[in-house]
């Protein structure tokens, strides 16, 4: 597993991975995980970064270590992740986000986007995403151009919401998600799998901060040979 400028600590990684595999019931509770050694061998990480990320877990209620047992998994009915809001994995289940910036501008906002933010512009976040490493998905952010002046492709973290918060003090704190079918963005790179013009399943998300205000509108694209949408009630 290696690390690109902007993306997590690995070890943030691997346990951001976990949660996910909780989520989708992949781990379940009570469930005795590999020895570490065998574990950090499979992953193709060092022991010590295996550690510090069971060592989050276990920070967050999720992993029980067993002095000369294991470790063994406490599943919750809400585990915390910084993509608690991203609603696509794979097909079977779990798969870690991560995210490759194709392109960052400020411009006009388009009129076939749903009203947000103060402003008349707004930054437009283009990527393509992976789970897991496998393509799944391309999507346009639009941030309302209120928040920051300038945004740019090296500045962002894998998780937009994280660079939301830390960045900007923007805390996005409700979304609302719609799920349709659309055709493949002129603008998506060859190695997404579908031609421009293809039709794939397509959510339109109007993400609101913490003022109340509606902040942001995200496109996203994707491929149902890899990913599906799912949203979890508690």
């Amino acid at each position: 597993m290696t690390q690109s400028k902007g993306s997590l600590p690995i070890y943030m990684q691997i346990a951001e991975l976990l949660v996910r595999d909780i989520a989708a019931g992949r781990l379940i509770d009570g469930m005795r995980l590999p020895p570490e050694r065998d574990m950090a061998a499979e992953m193709g990480i060092a022991v010590g970064t295996l550690r510090k990320a069971l060592a989050e877990l276990q920070n967050r209620g999720l992993l029980e270590r067993v002095q000369g047992s294991g470790n063994y998994i406490r599943a919750v009915s809400d585990p915390k992740s910084l993509y608690a809001m991203f609603r696509l994995e794979l097909i079977k289940g779990g798969g870690l986000p991560t995210a490759e910036v194709l392109s960052v501008t400020r411009q006009a906002k388009p009129d076939y986007l749903p009203p947000f933010g103060q402003g008349s512009e707004g930054h437009r976040i283009r990527r393509l995403r992976r789970l897991s490493g496998q393509i799944a998905a391309v999507e346009e952010i639009w941030l309302d151009g209120s928040y920051v002046q300038h945004v740019t492709a090296e500045e962002l973290s894998e998780s937009l919401y994280l660079f939301y918060r830390t960045r900007l003090g923007l805390w996005i704190v409700k979304a609302e998600d719609q799920v349709g079918l659309d055709h493949v963005p002129d603008w998506a790179p060859a190695n997404f799998g579908h031609a421009p013009g293809a039709p794939v399943p397509h959510i339109l998300r109007i993400s609101h901060g913490q003022d109340g205000q509606r902040a942001e509108v995200s496109r996203t694209w994707f491929d149902h040979n890899v990913a599906r949408y799912v949203a979890r009630l508690k």
